[in-house]
């Protein structure tokens, strides 16, 4: 359906036009016609599904030309990004109809600022539930007109711990107004607002995630514990995308990751929580612009950002929810455009993660093997092959007299190409770290894979043998005996080797398991030399032990070689009593 089929204005319809918008997404053509009549509407749409332009058109065209400047409509957003976007999208709908002022209220801005601008008589507000409730306490913001509230992105809201703040705003404006909520999830949270707040609302169920979804190619790579970051930087290096968001599930990996990618000549920089508004805007403003190509971020802080033409997402980090996937890998595959998601994995359980997450969106995640430096040195070649056949620049005359120079002295033009080639991508492949390509996990130990050592907290003490821990091992993780390496029974501890890309998963899945009867604890092993240096002591120890038991039993505690020799006659005939 087409804009121009709405009942629209002819300045909205121009502002519309203006931007390049004809045909209208799902959400929009179900939702707009309902806004504009006044009905109160749940739509149930994720991310990239042009939600901001389903409330924000019809936000616009209730402003009348005539009537008193105050505030109409109020905009609830989770974050201060969100809420810009938000805010800067509706002036842009507005930007033909000049009794429409919009403006944004949120934290980590200057109050007076905002004060100022709610003066100049705006009518459409939009604004973080924190700020809008401080405005309303400090009677700078005016709610006694309100005909309209709206609830964007209501989940996120609600997971901030906003769901107080809301409901003492919706109980705060008059009674007879328009309530529209848009939500990518539908918790109990959600509908219990919807029923205590909404009057007879029409709910709209847009399936279009997973048409985004469809539209995405989703690939992960295995990588060994503790290398992720370097797989990060060969796969920024093979694909060399001029866009691309990296989501980390911490503040902390961001600023990390941040400062490893910028210290190894990516143009990269992080955005989260913690940052100030001044630097996150900045940040922002960068990555729109193109000046910075990776951007990384947590899943709120990136909640804010409508970024066009993002070339590919990689997940750092599995997200910690489902739906945090769809709404990740959407940046990347947005208004119908095909895109690309890369995920990286350690360990086993995140290989389930990984599994539940394809089987909840309906959608293959294939695996693909890391690049080598030589397949990345491969693609820089054809990369720059087609730089050169597309370049609009030919040599002159100058640069022939060189070519000439140099084949007068034995170097012809194909070793001068070979050596300029050599030359520009040798210094882009030094960059790369040297990497060894994990084995996939199903082929276990004896594929070559590194091995590490866990540790087991229970040993001969409690009569274990390996059978016992080995079985216990398998019962646990669902693995193979053959996935295992050498195990190494000590006095009080056991440690088994284990291949180091599946430690964290057999880690998760072993500790506080039962063996022979007693709770164990395990960890990753942190002792130094070889297991056959480690188990000196333990032997030794074991030795004084057994003399201690034949001296309170009359034996003289000595090594003694025919004592040694006598005993195993000794309990060959005890054995033939028995039987």
């Amino acid at each position: 359906m087409q804009f121009n089929q709405l009942n629209l204005s002819d300045e909205v319809l121009q502002a519309v036009e203006l931007l390049g918008f004809e045909e209208m997404t799902e959400i929009q053509e179900k939702s707009i016609p309902l806004l504009l009549e006044g009905k109160d509407v749940i739509g149930h749409s994720n991310t990239g599904t042009g939600k901001t332009a389903a409330f924000g058109i019809p936000a616009v065209e209730s402003i009348a030309p005539d009537e008193p400047r105050s505030v109409k409509v109020l905009v609830l957003c989770p974050t201060r990004e969100l809420a810009m976007q938000a805010c800067d999208e509706i002036k842009k709908f507005a930007k033909m109809k000049k009794s429409v002022k919009a403006c944004a209220v949120y934290g980590g801005a200057s109050m007076e600022k905002q004060i100022f601008e709610l003066k100049k008589g705006a009518n459409i507000v939009v604004g973080t539930p924190g700020r809008v409730m401080d405005h309303i306490r400090r009677r700078t913001l005016k709610l006694a007109d309100l005909r309209t509230v709206i609830l964007d992105e209501a989940d996120e809201m609600l997971n901030m711990g906003f769901r107080e703040d809301i409901e003492t705003i919706l109980e705060s404006v008059p009674e007879e107004r328009q309530t529209v909520l848009f939500s990518a999830t539908m918790p109990p949270e959600i509908l219990a607002i919807t029923e205590k707040f909404q009057n007879n609302p029409v709910h709209i169920k847009i399936a279009s995630a997973q048409k985004t979804v469809d539209l995405i190619e989703q690939f992960y790579f295995e990588v060994a514990m503790g290398r992720k970051t370097d797989a990060l930087k060969l796969l920024l290096s093979a694909y060399s995308p001029k866009s691309a968001m990296i989501f980390c599930n911490t503040k902390k990996m961001v600023d990390e990751l941040t400062e490893a990618l910028t210290s190894s000549g990516f143009h990269a920089c992080g955005l989260h929580g913690d940052m100030k508004q001044l630097q996150r805007t900045q940040v922002m403003n960068s990555f729109k612009n193109g000046t910075t190509a990776v951007l990384i971020a947590t899943d709120v802080a990136a909640r804010g950002i409508d970024v066009s033409g993002v070339d590919a997402v990689f997940n750092y980090d599995i997200p910690q929810d489902n739906e945090y996937y769809i709404h990740r890998i959407g940046r990347t595959g947005r208004a119908g455009r095909t895109g690309v998601a890369y995920t990286l994995i350690t360990g086993r359980k995140q290989l389930f993660e990984l599994k539940n997450i394809s089987r909840y969106i309906k959608a293959e995640i294939n695996e693909l093997p890391l690049p080598t430096k030589a397949d990345i040195a491969s693609l820089k070649k054809e990369s720059l092959i087609r730089e050169l056949l597309e370049s609009q620049e030919r040599p002159d005359g100058a640069d022939f007299d060189v070519v000439s120079r140099l084949e007068d002295m034995g170097i012809s033009p194909k070793e001068l190409s070979a050596m300029l080639i050599h030359e520009k991508l040798s210094a882009q492949l030094a960059q790369l770290p040297e990497f060894d390509i994990p084995r996939p996990l199903s082929k276990g130990r004896r594929s070559g894979a590194k091995t590490v050592k866990i540790d087991i907290s229970i040993g001969r003490n409690k009569r274990i043998a390996p059978n016992f821990i080995l079985g216990a091992l398998v019962d646990a993780t669902g693995m193979s005996g053959k996935d295992f390496g050498k195990i190494d029974i000590f006095d009080n501890h056991t440690t088994v080797e284990v291949p180091e890309s599946e430690s964290e998963y057999i880690i998760d899945m072993a500790d506080s398991i039962k063996i022979n009867g007693t709770k164990v604890e395990v960890k990753l092993y942190k002792g130094s030399g070889s297991s056959h240096e480690k188990s000196k002591p333990s032997f030794e120890k074991g030795k004084a032990s057994y003399n201690d038991r034949r001296r309170r039993f009359g034996g003289s505690g000595k090594s003694d070689s025919r004592k040694g020799k006598d005993f195993a006659p000794d309990r060959r005939r005890r054995t033939k009593k028995r039987h």
